[in-house]
């Protein structure tokens, strides 16, 4: 049985965990507070979910979804990655993470970052362009009329395949947008972020918008079309 693991269970991390559950995957939790402050989330998820710490789950997963603040990332663990695929869901919130000189001048993505602090794990970003409560409401079956899509971007064609279909299961068409430094289109403040899934996009979470809006490859692809990159 394929296992999803999770360095960090907030708002993405626990959606993704109740969408891995639901597709099937055994799931792995972690945070930075200890197995035991999981307890509540892996009752409701079931006997499919566990709770580990960030070692432990990024062990045992298949698939290792990175989903703290990027100004915690180099506390991931590095060597139980090692050639592992890691699913890359950050932004960079200069209010919350510091000033990272880099990122501010353009010059690298979050993602790169990432990728030069897990140097022989294949990172991919997923998941960083979607409100959480987008993300559970949305997911639909292979073959939907009503599918969304994401975007994914990664410098390994073959983690990018693998996580296409990690998504197919989870209830998403994937659009590949390239390598991690093409990452930039689907960062924050492009068109491709967060707006495509909204009904209200200037209100997300207010009444009425949970379910968000479904967006399909075409929607995707002509939202990523229109990124245009700040000079730094």
């Amino acid at each position: 049985m394929a296992t999803l693991g999770l360095i960090g269970s907030g708002n993405i991390g626990s959606t993704l965990a109740g969408l891995g559950v639901a597709a099937g995957l055994d799931v792995v939790l972690s945070n930075s507070r200890g197995p035991e402050t999981l307890s509540d989330l892996v009752a409701e998820l079931g006997p499919r979910a566990r709770a580990a710490t960030p070692e432990e789950a990024a062990a045992a997963g298949d698939w290792v979804v990175v989903s703290i603040p990027l100004k915690n990332y180099r506390a991931v663990p590095v060597a139980p990655l090692v050639g592992r695929i890691v699913l890359d869901t950050n932004n960079y919130y200069p209010e919350r993470d510091g000033r990272f000189p880099e990122l501010d001048a353009e010059e690298t993505t979050t993602s790169e970052l990432l990728q030069r602090h897990l140097p022989e794990s294949r990172v991919v970003k997923a998941f960083n362009n979607i409100y959480f409560r987008h993300l559970a409401a949305l997911a639909r079956p292979t073959g939907a009329p009503d599918r969304s899509a994401l975007p994914i971007a990664g410098d390994s064609p073959e983690a990018r395949a693998s996580v296409a279909g990690l998504l197919d299961r989870l209830g998403y068409d994937a659009v590949d947008a390239g390598e991690l430094a093409d990452s930039w289109r689907f960062q924050r403040d492009t068109p491709a972020y967060v707006v495509p899934y909204a009904k209200n996009p200037q209100g997300l979470g207010v009444s009425g918008d949970d379910r968000g809006a479904p967006a399909d490859v075409a929607t995707l692809r002509a939202a990523l079309a229109k990124a245009v990159r700040p000079t730094g």
